[in-house]
């Protein structure tokens, strides 16, 4: 009889997807945001979808494409640009000319997305805004992406970078070293960046899910809409107790670093060779791991959460811990947990995972099984290993991969010949004019 996993794979296997509909075929989209992740992110969904995205660059390019670590690029394009190109076509028009502007209002006319990241209030001053799309094409989907909104006290004094929307929304404040750990050196206990450019991706897909909505909508009442979206508030919506904390207690959750003020054992702890996450905070959960450990007496010391909550209590505990972990690499401690958790005789169930460093995630046999990473072979940029589509295990319209980006203005003559109908006569006369 086959298994739920041996089913699983069957109705999404990757090597299907290609043989499968798109859960967007036949959309369009105009992403014509500038060095803006979150605009590039929110069309990359779409696009993996099935949408024919447009992605419209100023005649100098996109400065998104210069973003990258210590200035490596390949073929000339920052590697995050790589990463968030995937299935668009790109031309150059210049947004600002009065004939930029008649060919841009043309594609709209055809099109059912626009996303933007202009200053608040740029594209309505351009004349190329919702107001004035929308009397073009009253089922347009028009998304606007700016750290502040579209409105409110502050929409003129603030402009769109991701590190703004991780400080503004109180994520950069909970993020850092713990302040109450007499371990760390207090010139440490600073609020810290989230690693990645969490404001700009958590921006970008819920633009994409509001075009979702959007379009389900639109089926509906035949008319488009428009979509305002503040990466900040994206970020904000997510700070879970923080906020409520703080109203409810009339003080700040003091930053806590590898400690959880809700839970323990929730922590990363020292093994031998890496670091290992650790959760087991039920009573049952957490007698379980002090089993693991050989450490019935800190059980016995900290039996309920309400002496485990205690923070010099999460110091010392984690401390305890580390003797045992740090004589162990991180593997063997995972092995050692599974080992515990299949086992019937033992008590409770301690959750385990290996803090991967970028290199051990892509030699992950999993993501790799599950298509998430895989070595792409672009007719452009060769063969390089990038993220798979976070879509692509839906059994019916799964999300794929076609190509990965191309150089500044390369469909040029494809979008503006086949969509618009220019002839090569306009185009030599559009470039020389740098309108493309």
């Amino acid at each position: 009889m086959e298994s739920y996993f041996e089913w699983a794979k069957s109705v999404t296997d990757p090597a299907k997807v290609y043989e499968k509909p798109e859960a967007l075929e036949g959309i369009r989209v105009l992403d014509v945001s500038y060095g803006n992740f979150a605009g590039l992110f929110a069309s990359s969904i779409l696009a993996e979808l099935g949408a024919e995205v447009i992605k419209i660059e100023p005649p100098e390019g996109d400065i998104a494409r210069k973003m990258t670590p210590f200035g490596i690029k390949h073929k000339d394009t920052g590697l995050a640009f790589l990463a968030e190109g995937r299935n668009k076509y790109y031309i150059t028009l210049n947004l600002r000319t009065e004939r930029g502007k008649e060919l841009y209002k043309k594609l709209v006319k055809k099109s059912d997305v626009v996303i933007e990241t202009f200053k608040p209030g740029e594209a309505d001053e351009l004349g190329i805004g919702y107001k004035t799309l929308r009397e073009e094409n009253p089922r347009l989907i028009y998304v606007a992406i700016s750290t502040s909104g579209s409105f409110g006290p502050h929409v003129k004094k603030m402009r769109s970078y991701d590190i703004i929307e991780q400080a503004r929304s109180s994520l950069m404040y909970a993020t850092g070293e713990a302040e109450f750990d007499p371990e760390v050196p207090e010139e440490y206990k600073v609020p810290l960046r989230e690693g990645n450019w969490l404001g700009w991706y958590t921006g970008g897909a819920w633009a994409a899910y509001g075009v979702l909505l959007a379009l389900f909508w639109r089926e509906k009442s035949g008319k488009g809409q428009f979509i305002d979206v503040s990466p900040c508030e994206c970020l904000l919506r997510h700070s879970n107790y923080f906020l409520q904390y703080y109203h409810e207690a009339k003080r700040l959750v003091p930053r806590s670093g590898p400690y959880d003020p809700a839970v323990f054992a929730y922590t990363v702890v020292k093994s031998r060779d890496s670091y290992v996450f650790i959760g087991a905070y039920s009573d049952p959960n957490w007698k379980g791991l002090t089993e693991l450990i050989s450490r019935p007496d800190l059980f016995k010391r900290f039996p309920t959460p309400k002496e485990r909550l205690i923070f010099e209590n999460q110091i010392e505990m984690k401390r305890e811990i580390e003797k045992w972990s740090q004589e162990r690499d991180g593997d063997e401690i995972v092995r050692l947990a599974q080992e515990h958790n299949l086992d019937e005789t033992r008590t409770g169930t301690v959750v385990v995972g290996k803090v991967c460093t970028p290199k051990q995630a892509s030699e992950n046999d999993a993501h790799f099984e599950r298509d998430i990473l895989k070595a792409f072979n672009d007719p452009y940029y060769g063969k390089l290993l990038v993220q798979g589509s976070s879509f692509g295990k839906m059994s019916e319209t799964p999300g794929r991969i076609k190509w990965l980006c191309r150089p500044v203005g390369a469909d040029n003559v494809y979008v503006y010949t086949k969509i618009l109908g220019l002839d090569a006569k306009d185009l030599k006369l559009l470039k020389e004019s740098k309108v493309i």
